[in-house]
């Protein structure tokens, strides 16, 4: 009788304990998880600031290509009033296709490249670009962690309890995964 006693005592006090333990290890995740958007979120902002840069300098070059910088100040004025990661990602998207789109036909303009204003625009852009990519990855290495302890057993029994959801990837765009085709002709 003595062993079933303790059993039980160990059964009242450790499962309590578990589920302590999963809880704070979720909420660390789902804290993770936030932090991770908000370095997205301030290179974005940055990236959204230097584009009405980039198209003043240049719209005086491309006068015959105002279509090009008309979506590109369209899918930035999209993509800076998405209020969800989900609205995000799909805005930067389309923000990103556009900006492929103005590069592509800036090569067709050699006074335009040889602008200082524009190389350093570019640069910074560029920069941008490169610290969006880090932090995607950051983001995304910590939707995995919480997403796995969500579906993971025991902890997505407290995962379910406490209101724990998966969380969504910053997945990149078809159009920035396509390969670009080159003619060498």
């Amino acid at each position: 009788m003595a062993i079933i006693g303790w059993v039980l005592v160990g059964i009242i006090i450790g499962v309590p304990l578990l589920g302590i333990l999963f809880y704070n290890r979720l909420v660390g995740l789902n804290s993770q998880v936030k932090n991770a958007w908000r370095q997205i979120d301030v290179q974005l902002k940055r990236r959204h600031d230097l584009i009405p840069n980039l198209v003043e300098v240049v719209k005086d070059y491309m006068s015959y290509e105002q279509e090009t910088l008309q979506k590109v100040i369209q899918a930035r004025t999209q993509a800076v009033s998405a209020h969800s990661p989900e609205e995000a990602i799909a805005a930067e998207g389309v923000l990103g296709g556009a900006l492929g789109k103005l590069f592509a036909l800036m090569e067709n303009y050699p006074d335009l490249k040889a602008n200082e204003n524009v190389a350093r625009l570019m640069e910074e852009l560029s920069a941008t670009e490169n610290k969006i990519s880090f932090s995607r990855q950051f983001y995304n290495d910590s939707v995995m962690a919480l997403n796995n302890s969500v579906q993971s057993f025991p902890s997505n029994i407290v995962a379910g309890m406490f209101g724990f959801r998966e969380a969504t990837y910053f997945e990149v765009p078809e159009t920035e995964t396509a390969v670009p085709k080159v003619d060498l002709r």
